[in-house]
């Protein structure tokens, strides 16, 4: 952990949207944001629309800089004294603009396909996603009117108390649930439905050290994922929806998930 006097403050934050974190600050604002789920949350709803604006602003970033913009142009014209300085003006402006965008957005490279193969949770629940919402018969293994069986018996078989939370606020009911493998130990898939046919799965499996980790957003084509960690368990939220209304999703069952008792663990 750094050893950094300085408390946490908005540019922290902003640097952490960017990337621009020297690691051990990076680690000691995280610590802190973990402390502040509020704020968290915020900076995550950043992450969503800085993806969004990275989207909006990408092809003006590719094209070609403007002849009449360009330094040996700019050069070549005769203007008096007193004008010689706007051109160049512009093109400094326009750099910056393009520049702080970028930097802005740059650090949601996490978004496109490449993040979904870079965390193993991630994929699993991706690909479980696509394997399973498109089935009409057997979605699920147990169906929601079950659900006190449903829990148990996940919990159980991942020796973890398996979340399945209630996303009615947000429009969605549960279906059901079903066990899935994760390499050698079990992994737990609920799947929602909002009735309109939009459905969306949670997975969850048992996680790497007892910390908390932000969320992290992934989209693998029109399917958008928000994934972290909590209590020693990977979560991951994965739906054909926008990112905002999967945030909100994400956000809901992490309240739930950090309602539950300190310990977690079954006996």
């Amino acid at each position: 952990m750094s050893g950094d006097p300085r408390p946490v403050g908005e540019d922290d934050l902003h640097g952490l949207i960017d990337g621009r974190l020297e690691p051990e600050r990076q680690a000691l604002v995280e610590a802190w944001l973990a402390g502040n789920p509020a704020r968290a949350a915020e900076v995550s709803t950043d992450r969503v629309l800085r993806e969004r604006l990275r989207a909006r602003l990408a092809p003006i970033a590719e094209e070609a800089i403007p002849a009449r913009l360009r330094v040996a142009n700019i050069r070549s014209r005769h203007l008096y004294p007193g004008a010689r300085w706007f051109p160049m003006a512009a093109a400094a402006v326009l750099c910056l603009a393009l520049g702080g965008a970028g930097g802005w957005v740059g650090h949601a490279m996490h978004g496109v396909p490449a993040a979904v193969a870079e965390a193993p949770a991630t994929q699993d629940a991706v690909a479980a996603f696509r394997t399973f919402v498109v089935e009409a018969v057997h979605p699920v293994e147990v169906r929601a009117d079950e659900k006190p069986h449903l829990v148990t018996w996940l919990s159980k078989r991942l020796g973890h108390a398996v979340a399945a939370p209630d996303l009615s606020a947000q429009g969605f009911r549960l279906m059901g649930g079903r066990l899935l493998p994760a390499g050698p130990e079990p992994a737990a898939m609920l799947m929602y439905d909002d009735d309109r046919g939009t459905r969306l799965t949670l997975y969850s499996r048992v996680g790497d050290g007892d910390g908390r980790t932000l969320f992290r957003f992934a989209r693998e084509g029109d399917i958008a994922a928000f994934s972290w960690v909590d209590g020693g368990m990977s979560y991951v939220v994965t739906g054909r929806t926008d990112e905002a209304r999967l945030l909100t999703v994400a956000q809901a069952v992490d309240a739930h998930v950090r309602g539950l008792a300190p310990d977690r663990r079954q006996p």
